[in-house]
C-alpha cells in the first residue's frame, strides 16, 4: 500500500509541474509582444486605454521598438526604445550606435492612454517587414499574429 500512495503522490506532483508547460498560446505573463529574428509576435495587439504593453527581445538579433511618428493618434506622445523624443532622433541614434537597441532577453514597455492605432517598427529590420500595431480600444479582443 505504501508504494501505491507514493505513486499517487508523485503522479499528482508531476502532472501539476507539467501543467505550466502545456497549452500556452505563445504568450507570456512576462511580456505581451515577443521579437523573433524578423517579426513581432503577435504583429497586432489590442489593448484597453491605460494598458502597459511590454515587448521582449526573444531572439539573438538586436532590435528596436520605434513608433511611426506620423501614424500616431492625435494627442499621443511619441515612444521608442531608448526614450527618444521623435522618430528622427531614434533613427539617427540607431545609425550612430547610440541607443535604442534591445538585446536578447531585454524588454521595453509603454503605456497607451489614447484610443487609436499605433504603428511601429524595428529600425534595422524595417525593410524586411518587421512592423507591428498596437490598437487601443474600449473593447480589446484577442491578439493576432
Amino acid at each position: 500500500m505504501e508504494r501505491r500512495a507514493y505513486l499517487r503522490a508523485v503522479g499528482a506532483v508531476t502532472v501539476a509541474g507539467l501543467a505550466g508547460c502545456i497549452g500556452t498560446s505563445g504568450t507570456s505573463a512576462e511580456y505581451d509582444v515577443g521579437m523573433s529574428a524578423r517579426a513581432f509576435r503577435p504583429e497586432t495587439i489590442e489593448v484597453a486605454p491605460g494598458t502597459e504593453v511590454v515587448w521582449r527581445n526573444t531572439s539573438k538579433q538586436g532590435h528596436s521598438v520605434t513608433a511611426y511618428e506620423s501614424g500616431l493618434p492625435e494627442g499621443a506622445d511619441y515612444w521608442a526604445s531608448g526614450g527618444f523624443d521623435d522618430e528622427e532622433s531614434a533613427r539617427e541614434a540607431w545609425g550612430a550606435g547610440d541607443g535604442g537597441t534591445l538585446f536578447e532577453g531585454q524588454s521595453y514597455s509603454h503605456t497607451f492612454e489614447i484610443r487609436g492605432e499605433y504603428p511601429y517598427f524595428c529600425i534595422p529590420h524595417e525593410r524586411g517587414g518587421m512592423v507591428g500595431t498596437v490598437v487601443v480600444t474600449d473593447d480589446p479582443s484577442t491578439t493576432t499574429g
